[in-house]
């Protein structure tokens, strides 16, 4: 299967040619020939007949990078004099770091800041601890935590290899949302351990972020953590793909006209992410959804590859009770959700399915099928990918998600302000505009954190777990 050039694989490279006509040509040619997508040629130096440009390349994967650079090295006439890879660059040092909001340049703010000034505000949290969210950064501040057994689609790769994908929420947290979050990477798989240790921590954050957790445990974990809880624990792994992937299928079905109710669904991969898809989907009107696994499609007679969510799931979805492969449940599916593995789905799969299919193939960074591959047979097309329309992306929630919950204090994320924030990232695409490569509104419009923050607030209120009025 192959890849796109993407900036995730970009390197740059520095090289050094005579300054004669055609060369810059013979070794952009020669890129393009490699595979190679130039973003950038920038010139570094030009004197006594030589020249030094840096050109900047997307690559497909990590062999295409080295190989790229390696051919570059060998060209005749041409010098590779230095090579760096541009994601390892951003990475250098971490993505993160803390500033402080109050200047400390005299005696009078250091006394204020901290000793002696800073032991009246102490006593004030004490006598009256909800003046916390006025007094320090709990008003608006979430921790991201992690075991590391669930990163991306790399799996149990522990704490300490998980940090710079925490980073990287914590970052986006700032930039789409003003919300402050810190990555908290624990060294244990013990799910108690997890829970003691997020407790604990708790009374500095308005609100617990939880990420790459693996399943089954990321439930059990979240569930003791909102009942021992009075902020909101949300597992973004389940609810933001959840939300994010029902916004999708809400303007989806304006397109082909079809009644969720009449809808048959088949879900791919029935981990967290799975899960938490199928309940929004049952909260939305769709009866009839059949998840399947590795082992095949989940009905209440399989005792194989089951744990506690799959029993609860096999109850509650496969109305007919489907057996069998996904070949085969897939016939007459009107909707594919893929939440598992490059190549899940096929052609002769897709065209199985019902008149007008929708096709979300999720995995990450390959999809279940190809757009290409797809494309003739399936109505709507969505990936998780941003180098194709229709990208199913957290990001799109999550943000605006904490945004509506610090703002109106809420207690939780309950099922009805997942809805708002589904409802809300649907709405944000106007009628005009909708149509088949357009049924989920790119990462970077700027309205979506605020009509996300505004109809989850809105929701907390009308559900009663909201301790602050919020305006809309």
């Amino acid at each position: 299967m192959t890849h796109i050039p993407t900036a995730s694989y970009s390197v740059t490279v520095r090289v050094e040619f005579p300054n004669d006509p055609g060369m810059l040509g013979r070794l952009t040619s020669e890129v393009g020939r490699l595979g190679g997508d130039i973003g950038a040629v920038d010139l570094v130096s030009v004197g006594q007949g030589r020249m030094v440009r840096d050109l900047t390349i997307n690559c497909r994967d990590d062999d295409h990078a080295t190989g790229l650079v390696s051919q570059i090295d060998d060209l005749e006439g041409f010098t590779l004099l230095h090579h760096s890879d541009r994601t390892f660059l951003l990475h250098l040092g971490g993505k993160l770091e803390v500033v402080s909001r109050a200047p400390i340049r005299t005696r009078d703010d250091l006394s204020m800041v901290y000793t002696p000034g800073v032991g009246r505000v102490c006593l004030a949290i004490q006598a009256d601890p909800d003046s916390a969210y006025k007094l320090t950064i709990k008003k608006n501040t979430v921790a991201v935590v992690t075991d590391g057994t669930a990163v991306l689609g790399l799996g149990d790769i522990g704490p300490a290899a998980a940090m710079p994908v925490m980073e990287g929420k914590c970052a986006l947290f700032k930039e789409f949302a003003g919300v402050d979050a810190f990555p908290l990477a624990l060294d244990t798989k013990d799910t108690q351990e997890i829970v003691e240790t997020v407790a604990r921590i708790a009374p500095g954050f308005g609100g617990i972020n939880l990420e790459d957790i693996s399943a089954p445990r990321c439930f059990e974990i979240e569930e003791l953590l909102q009942k021992r809880l009075d902020i909101p624990v949300f597992h973004d792994d389940q609810h933001g793909t959840a939300i994010v992937t029902l916004a999708a299928l809400i303007n989806a079905l304006r397109l082909v006209k079809k009644d969720p109710q009449q809808l048959k669904v088949v879900v791919s991969g029935v981990g967290a992410a799975g899960v938490a898809v199928s309940k929004i989907f049952m909260d939305y009107g769709i009866t009839n959804i059949v998840g399947c696994d590795r082992t095949g499609a989940i009905d209440r007679s399989r005792t194989e590859n089951m744990n506690f969510m799959k029993t609860w799931y096999a109850a509650h979805t496969n109305p007919n009770q489907e057996r069998g492969a996904l070949a085969g449940v897939i016939e007459g599916a009107d909707v594919f959700v893929g939440l598992s593995a490059p190549g899940a789905l096929t052609v002769p799969m897709v065209q199985k399915m019902n008149r007008d299919p929708i096709v979300f193939a999720m995995a990450n960074p390959t999809p279940e099928i190809m757009p290409e591959d797809a494309a003739p047979y399936a109505r709507i097309m969505a990936t998780g990918r941003s180098d194709y329309p229709n990208q199913i992306n957290n990001v799109l929630g999550f943000p605006g998600v904490f945004r509506g919950a610090l703002d109106c204090r809420a207690t939780t994320v309950n099922d009805e302000m997942k809805r708002a924030a589904a409802d809300a990232i649907a709405e944000v695409i106007p009628p005009s505009e909708l149509n088949e490569d357009y049924i989920i509104p790119s990462v970077f419009n700027k309205s979506i954190v605020q009509a996300v923050a505004g109809g989850v607030a809105a929701a907390a209120r009308r559900t009663g777990v909201a301790r602050r009025e919020f305006k809309e």
